[in-house]
């Protein structure tokens, strides 16, 4: 009577598990047709090749103009910069966590990092405003400090919790056995963080950074506070308009076409995360392969 009640629990969780899974699985998919079927007529209408290498956005001229080149630029530097500096930071700030601090020192920190990935993106964009803006304005003589660099900063700082946390508990995950032996053998302890544990813990490691990069390219309400939101080609030091910022700006007051467009731009994001999702997965489980 007992293995059929526990038979029975495994089977209602598998069950339910499905059921959660295939619902995610169809929520993806229905979001995307719903993209198409609103966006691609758009698109089309507009042409391909204007739409995506089109260097000119202005929704009010007649005829209107719809190039997003200088959106997709200016997430995809953004993006680029904020992991090019986050990561590393990361990775140091969760082996310093994990393993050289104190156990007590370690957990406070653990703590307060956890609290800093669940503030609201808005909190992060507020703060960006009144301390990072006017610093940038200042350090680099400009006439505003909304500029694609004030952006990078707030999303480097936004990003790190999350990676730190993903990594951290990816190398804590590593069997200890590996650092034993490793210091048994006489390896200095900074070897084998560096070339034995990190590597150990690449798949999980790999996966904080698709966190990061997701936040990052998806995030709205903070860059918009903070980049300036003018449609133009990216410099580091001008106001610049990313692809989510650009649905946000223009979707409360848009005209069909225009409404159109802006869900085309919605698509593209969404292919965009596809792709890169796409790229992590394959390295993730190449890099699980590879520890066995």
């Amino acid at each position: 009577m007992k293995q059929q009640k526990v038979y029975l629990y495994n089977n209602l969780f598998k069950g339910i598990v499905f059921f959660f899974a295939l619902i995610t699985v169809l929520s993806v998919i229905l979001i995307g047709a719903f993209m198409i079927a609103n966006g691609a007529p758009s698109i089309a209408k507009v042409g391909l090749k204007d739409f995506l290498f089109g260097s000119v956005w202005n929704s009010a001229n007649e005829p209107p103009s719809y190039g997003i080149l200088a959106f997709i630029i200016s997430s995809f530097y953004s993006t680029f910069f904020t992991v090019l500096i986050a990561v590393p930071i990361s990775l140091l700030v969760a082996l310093g966590i994990g393993q050289l601090m104190p156990k007590g020192l370690g957990s406070v920190l653990r703590s307060v990092i956890s609290l800093l990935a669940g503030i609201p993106s808005v909190i992060y964009g507020f703060l960006g405003l009144i301390f990072i803006v006017p610093y940038v304005q200042k350090i680099f003589d400009l006439s505003s400090g909304l500029a694609m660099i004030s952006a990078v900063i707030v999303l480097i700082i936004m990003t790190l919790p999350t990676i730190i946390s993903v990594s951290e508990t990816s190398i804590n995950a590593v069997d200890k056995s590996y650092m034993e032996a490793a210091l048994a053998l006489g390896v200095g302890k900074e070897y084998t963080l560096f070339r034995i544990i990190i590597p150990a813990a690449k798949s999980g490691i790999m996966a904080a950074v698709l966190l990061g990069v997701g936040r990052a390219i998806g995030e709205t309400m903070a860059v918009i506070m903070v980049a300036g939101n003018i449609p133009q080609m990216p410099s580091m030091l001008k106001p610049v308009r990313f692809l989510t910022t650009a649905i946000v700006t223009e979707m409360s007051y848009a005209t069909e076409q225009t409404r159109g467009v802006l869900i085309g731009i919605g698509l593209v994001l969404f292919v965009f995360i596809f792709i890169i999702n796409s790229i992590f997965h394959f390295l993730i489980k190449k890099a699980g392969n590879a520890n066995g």
